[in-house]
């Protein structure tokens, strides 16, 4: 599921994203929120939108992916009133906690990595607020 162009705000995000060419290496188009943090209302809204979607969902944890989950999750956790938890790769803290995911969320869908075909075979559904319009590039 996306949160789709019905909502204005998800203009301003789209617009505050950067795409950086061959990066970290030819063929990729890396999708760059460093400019989406560097606009206040594009990130509040960005912000704003899952709040609006998880508010009321008696969400009792938010885990935020390594490393742009550190970034999104805190804020809506505290905005919601749950705790946060940071997902690392093996061998780091924290290590297992155990939790039912019931939805995953993202700020932007690189169709390419075929996260959604991933997430959906293990049985999870997938929010997000815009898709990547890049077509993909090999050099």
């Amino acid at each position: 599921m996306a949160a789709g162009d019905h909502d204005s705000r998800i203009s301003g995000i789209k617009s505050a994203l950067r795409v950086i060419p061959h990066f970290p290496k030819p063929g990729i188009m890396f999708q760059d929120i460093t400019t989406l943090l560097l606009d206040p209302k594009a990130f509040k809204d960005t912000i704003d939108l899952f709040v609006e979607r998880y508010k009321h969902e008696n969400i009792s944890v938010i885990a935020g992916i390594e490393a742009r989950g550190f970034i999104f999750g805190p804020p809506i956790a505290l905005a919601i009133g749950a705790k946060f938890v940071p997902l690392r790769k093996p061998k780091k803290l924290p290590e297992r906690a155990g939790a039912e995911v019931v939805e995953c969320a993202c700020v932007i869908e690189v169709p390419d990595l075929k996260g959604r075909e991933r997430l959906r075979s293990h049985g999870k559904p997938l929010y997000v607020l815009v898709e990547s319009q890049l077509e993909p590039t090999l050099s």
